[in-house]
């Protein structure tokens, strides 16, 4: 542990499972204080249970704005700042072309698209110099998978968004990073499994290093793109894939 991120104020959306507990829990061992987020109460306090005694969160659903208001009003209560802000809350599930629905598309852009705009936008106001904000993305932003166009697209979409961001935010000190993972063993993609029978194995078997990866990894790059680390990192996409979407 190198302490890199004491005294530093974050919030991890979508922090009670899977890759944003395993950001939150790496950010508290390096000395931060985080504030997670997520749909279910249940899932929450057994996350922050986990995390330890400076994580604390909020029940918050990102695609409600009048939720990211409460949020982010309980944040400048408990902190009055936002020194890192991880928009990590997102989800998708398999659908082909032609079976698509207008309720498979309008629920996946709500929470990947609209939910992460709305979540950095309104941040904002928290944030000053020397801030870090890290948008997961996905291998999917550059890569063609199957059943998988609408969660892809969204991700897409991201992708552009932290490009223009960092122009909006030019001069603010403010950072804006993507973090990319590929196949990483989650409840999600578990359960992405379940409808795609053979799915995992065959990731192991298409990922360089022949294996899915573990939350924790997502949350050291994340530990990385936090600190004074990548002072200078602005913009970039950082795949954490095992190499995936680079063959």
């Amino acid at each position: 542990m190198s302490n890199s991120l004491e005294g530093k104020v974050a919030v991890v959306t979508g922090g009670s499972t899977g890759i944003g507990l395993g950001i939150a829990k790496r950010f508290v061992s390096e000395g931060a204080t985080v504030v997670i987020t997520g749909r279910r109460r249940a899932e929450l306090d057994a996350a922050v249970a986990e995390i330890g005694e400076k994580a604390s969160s909020v029940q918050a659903d990102v695609s409600v704005l009048s939720d990211l208001d409460a949020l982010y009003a309980e944040v400048s209560k408990r902190h009055g700042r936002i020194d890192v802000l991880v928009a990590n809350a997102g989800g998708g599930s398999l659908a082909k072309l032609g079976e698509i629905t207008e309720e498979h598309f309008d629920r996946t852009f709500a929470i990947n698209v609209k939910g992460v705009l709305f979540t950095v936008q309104k941040a904002l106001p928290l944030m000053k110099q020397g801030g870090s904000i890290i948008v997961t993305g996905s291998t999917t932003s550059i890569m063609g998978t199957e059943a998988f166009s609408v969660y892809s697209g969204t991700k897409a979409a991201i992708r552009n968004f932290v490009r223009s961001w960092i122009l909006d935010l030019k001069g603010s000190g403010i950072r804006v990073n993507v973090l990319s993972p590929g196949p990483i063993d989650t409840p999600a993609l578990r359960g992405v499994a379940d409808q795609a029978p053979g799915l995992l194995e065959h990731f192991s078997a298409v990922v360089p290093l022949g294996r899915i990866g573990d939350p924790d990894e997502t949350g050291k790059v994340a530990v990385f793109l936090a600190s004074d680390a990548s002072s200078f990192v602005n913009g970039a996409e950082l795949f954490v894939d095992g190499g995936l979407a680079q063959v």
